[in-house]
């Protein structure tokens, strides 16, 4: 019996290791599994590039206290020194800049790289799309934040115009861009009137006075057989400019494709 007893022991002791073993092997299996399974579920859900730290640089170069101008001046001077194709441009910037912060560029770098532009900051930022296009580094100054957002209004309205009305009315617009004012390019416009027959003139100045004006008279003493229809003007109103409701003095899509609709329908 004591030899039954033992025999006995040592099956169940070695049943009981065998079932251990499959168990540790069925629970790394499941561990496994569910560790890929983790794994693929948090491969999903991370970007797909590894973003990794730029290393701290080991050597620095030569420091020196300066006071904030100061360090914007010498970041600029080091900006025209490595590159040569970045300019500098704003107002007043030739002679220093009314925070002084371009002291010294113009006479270091020459008046080609550092040089004034008009008092209007749709044209500073313009041309330097402008100059970003061509592959040169713009570095566009605007004196003060607020007057950063007139630059904001270059919407291009009479393009849009000119898509909604080949979509909707199946019509084809010539979009001519004055780039002076005086002189015009009347040749330009006449050649265009002719071939159409018909001239909306835009501009955000008031109506009465304004460009338009002019433009419309022009055309009526070259092209007059040519018009089939009133020329159209879609201008500011005549009245002082309305901050709070620019969105309603300021000509925009709208106003522009209902004129241009009263045009192709006269």
């Amino acid at each position: 019996m004591a030899a039954i007893a033992a025999t006995a022991g040592r099956l169940l002791r070695l049943r009981a290791a065998g079932a251990e073993g499959q168990w540790c092997r069925l629970r790394g299996a499941g561990l496994q599994a569910a560790s890929a399974a983790g794994d693929a579920a948090q491969r999903r859900h991370v970007a797909h590039f590894t973003f990794q730290p730029d290393p701290e640089p080991q050597e620095y170069g030569q420091t020196q206290k300066m006071n904030l101008f100061q360090a914007i001046t010498s970041a600029l001077d080091n900006s025209l020194a490595k590159d040569p194709t970045a300019v500098i441009f704003g107002e007043d910037v030739a002679f220093g800049g009314v925070f002084r912060c371009t002291v010294g560029l113009r006479d270091k770098y020459g008046k080609d790289r550092v040089f004034n532009t008009p008092l209007c900051e749709q044209g500073i930022v313009g041309f330097g799309i402008g100059i970003a296009v061509t592959g040169a580094t713009a570095i566009a100054e605007i004196q003060f934040a607020d007057y950063i957002f007139p630059a904001f209004d270059q919407v291009h309205v009479i393009r849009e115009v000119a898509s909604m009305a080949q979509e909707k009315l199946g019509v084809s617009c010539e979009v001519i861009d004055l780039r002076t004012i005086l002189p015009w390019d009347v040749d330009t416009v006449c050649k265009s009137v002719i071939k159409t027959g018909r001239l909306l003139i835009s501009h955000e100045a008031p109506l009465t006075g304004g460009f338009a004006s002019e433009i419309s008279s022009t055309v009526q003493e070259e092209c007059f057989l040519n018009l089939e229809a009133p020329i159209s003007r879609v201008c500011g109103y005549d009245t002082p400019f309305p901050h709070i409701f620019e969105p309603f003095y300021i000509p925009d899509k709208w106003k522009c494709y209902d004129a241009l609709r009263k045009m192709i329908n006269y």
